[in-house]
């Protein structure tokens, strides 16, 4: 097995690196934190055309100049928004070569696909071009980043020969997207996964008070995120979980928990079992995004509206919730209460009446 095949369980994601008060990036900031990561033994580093503004690619080449490249397993992304035919697509890998400042990628993924996304990949040519670059040398493997339902993941999943996969998981979102369904598919296929979002943008990083309780008496001293990404990387499966550090403490923590992981024991399995339940008390309206009640003929976003609601009250983050409602074009206050969306819901919601006081609780005139 070649040195680049050796994947550390741990991957630096590259996309919350330390900023200044300005939000520009701090370059010398992560920097460090890179040597940091890389002096731990993490090997395994994940960036994109987007990250930063653009601005984490050529960052990450430039370090990557600082050691062995053979020591490194460098990974980005192809905006597959962005390309409009082959030879956009060339340019723009030709591009990402030169600012990660190298003749190849260890693994290059097709950023976030979707179901849209699948198939503008497929009328476009780009399986061609993955093709190309693999007997190029120039993509060592290839993957794809999903963010769709389950049935999107099993299409995408049958339609190319995945060297792997990176899907977002974490305690709270086993059914969300591809899920743990998706993580056995992919398993059963041999296609090893690449964990993102492990510790859910780091909303996991403040559990409830009853399951913070019930953390410290099964482990204590363990902090909510070490917890998270135990979770995550003791999922059969699972070859890398990505953590974007952007502090020094979390690099350290992190690698102290890597250095020697264990999986969760049975114990702490329930534990976490419980920490997901006190997460669900607080939710506002059993909606699972379905999106069975759309279209709604008024235009309104039910779903959209139920996840800001609910994602507010569950992880104590109202006030952005607030935020992000009242910048829709088209809020609650337009249902006119004309009870298809009732009809079409598998979870037999009163949509109205919940619109309603979502509406009341988020609405700021």
């Amino acid at each position: 097995m070649e040195f680049r095949d050796r994947q550390s369980l741990l991957g630096f994601g590259c996309m919350r690196f330390p900023t200044n008060q300005e939000g520009a990036l701090d370059v010398e900031g992560a920097m460090a934190l890179l040597d940091l990561a890389y002096a731990g033994g993490v090997n395994y580093y994940d960036t994109a055309w987007p990250y930063h503004k653009g601005e984490s690619e050529p960052l990450l080449g430039r370090w990557q100049e600082t050691k062995p490249r053979e020591s490194l397993l460098l990974a980005t992304k192809l905006p597959v928004w962005q390309v409009a035919s082959q030879e956009e697509g060339e340019k723009l890998f030709s591009t990402q070569l030169e600012r990660l400042r190298t003749g190849y990628v260890d693994r290059y993924l097709l950023h976030g696909l979707d179901a849209q996304r699948w198939k503008l990949v497929r009328e476009r040519g780009l399986l061609e071009l993955l093709d190309r670059w693999k007997s190029q040398g120039r993509a060592v493997k290839v993957g794809f980043s999903f963010h769709d339902h389950y049935p999107v993941f099993e299409e995408i999943l049958a339609g190319y020969p995945w060297d792997f996969c990176q899907l977002q998981l974490n305690y709270m979102d086993t059914e969300i997207q591809a899920g743990l369904k998706g993580l056995a598919l992919a398993r059963e296929k041999g296609v090893p996964v690449m964990v993102m979002e492990p510790v859910k943008g780091g909303l996991l990083a403040n559990p409830p008070q009853a399951a913070l309780e019930e953390f410290q008496r099964v482990s204590p001293g363990q902090s909510p995120a070490a917890w998270a990404l135990r979770w995550a990387a003791g999922l059969e499966g699972v070859q890398t979980v990505l953590s974007g550090m952007s502090a020094r403490g979390q690099v350290e923590e992190n690698l102290r928990l890597f250095e020697d992981f264990r999986p969760l024991s049975r114990e702490e399995g329930e534990a976490v079992s419980l920490a997901v339940e006190a997460y669900k008390a607080r939710t506002k309206v059993g909606c699972t995004g379905c999106d069975y009640c759309q279209p709604c003929p008024q235009g309104v976003p039910i779903p959209s509206i139920f996840h800001l609601w609910n994602k507010g009250a569950i992880f104590q983050q109202e006030e952005a919730s607030r935020q992000a409602y009242n910048a829709l074009e088209t809020d609650a206050s337009f249902c006119v209460d004309c009870g298809q969306c009732v009809e079409r819901c598998p979870q037999g919601l009163d949509i109205p009446m919940e619109l309603n006081q979502a509406h009341q609780e988020l609405w700021e005139p």
